[in-house]
């Protein structure tokens, strides 16, 4: 009876993961210097999400490489963050991330453009599940700065709904007042 309990829970476990896509962003052989000799070690850095809004990232460090990206992908499932997107395809506005010296800028995008970003943003992007955005790394081209440059810039996200309810007024206040700036600037 126990063994069909746990048969089942591991069913529901590998359906939850299964939501979920992973991209494995860099690897990396560190070496520790012993009396033997050098010591070899991994560390991954894995970019999880379910593409639908969710998404996060994780470092692990093993002695195998396995070990390593297993590790980090409970890593980036323990730290998932919602982004809210545009018509479930792109960013509601330009923003600005940095981390260390890591600077990203991520812009909103018409559709059709695509993912236009590097190989770690590319990354991030496509596990969120967005599908137009241009996006620009200056500075570090360390993948983890990079990376955290980029959910520091996601974080700064506002959604029309979120910037409503902190200025306690309508979506469609917030709405009708963009559409006549875009018809005032057409009109220029």
């Amino acid at each position: 009876m126990a063994r069909e309990r746990e048969g089942r829970g591991d069913r529901k476990r590998e359906e939850r993961d299964s939501e979920f896509v992973d991209k494995l962003v860099h690897i990396n052989r560190v070496a520790k210097v012993v009396k033997g000799g050098k010591r070899f070690g991994f560390a991954a850095l894995v970019v999880i999400g379910d593409q639908k809004g969710r998404v996060g990232f994780g470092h692990g460090k093993a002695r195998e490489v396995p070990e390593a990206i297993r590790k980090a992908t409970d890593s980036a499932k323990r730290g998932l963050t919602r982004v809210a997107l545009r018509e479930g395809r792109t960013l509601h506005h330009d923003v600005f991330g940095r981390h260390g010296a890591g600077k990203v800028y991520l812009r909103a995008a018409p559709p059709g453009t695509g993912i236009i970003a590097g190989g770690p943003m590319r990354a991030v992007f496509e596990t969120l599940g967005m599908q137009d955005v241009v996006a620009k790394s200056v500075g570090s081209s360390n993948p983890y700065n990079v990376v955290r440059a980029t959910f520091d810039a996601l974080k700064h996200q506002d959604s029309p709904r979120s910037v409503a309810a902190r200025r306690s007024l309508k979506v469609s206040t917030l709405q009708s007042r963009r559409t006549g700036i875009d018809s005032e600037q057409s009109a220029d």
